[in-house]
C-alpha cells in the first residue's frame, strides 16, 4: 500500500505532491532544489552549494522513509544549464561515493523558482 512520507528536515511540498512516496520496499522522492527547511531558495548559491543543499533535503526525507544514500537506486539531476555538471558532479560524488545509483543528468528549460539543480531518487527501503 502507498504511503506518504514527510518530515520537517527538508523543505515541505510547495503543490500538490509528496515529499516523497514508498511502498515499504521503495521510496520515490520528489525533485528537491536548493530550498532550505525553512523554505528559502539558496538561488544566490554557486551550483556546488546548491547541490549541496539539494542533496540534504534528499538525505533527510530518504532517512524519513528508512533509506538512507547507500539504497539509491536510480537519481535523475535536472540542470538549468548542463556546463554546471561538472561543478554539480564534484559535490554529488561526496553522497555517493562508493557503489554510486544508477543516473541521469539532463539540461531543462527552466527549473522551479529559478534553481539551478534538481535533483530526485529512487531507493531500496531497507
Amino acid at each position: 500500500m502507498k504511503e506518504t512520507v514527510h518530515t520537517d528536515a527538508a523543505p515541505a511540498a510547495v503543490g500538490a505532491y509528496s515529499q516523497a512516496t514508498t511502498d515499504g520496499d521503495l521510496v520515490f522522492t520528489a525533485g528537491q532544489i536548493a530550498l532550505t527547511p525553512d523554505g528559502d531558495l539558496r538561488d544566490d548559491a554557486s551550483v556546488a552549494e546548491q547541490t549541496e543543499q539539494v542533496l540534504n533535503n534528499l538525505v533527510a526525507v530518504l532517512d524519513e522513509a528508512g533509506a538512507a544514500p547507500e539504497d539509491v537506486l536510480k537519481t535523475t539531476v535536472f540542470l538549468a544549464d548542463i556546463d554546471d555538471f561538472d561543478e554539480m558532479n564534484e559535490t554529488y560524488a561526496d553522497y555517493f561515493d562508493e557503489s554510486p545509483p544508477a543516473r541521469s543528468a539532463v539540461e531543462v528549460g527552466a527549473l522551479p523558482k529559478g534553481a539551478d539543480v534538481e535533483i530526485e531518487a529512487v531507493a531500496v527501503v531497507e
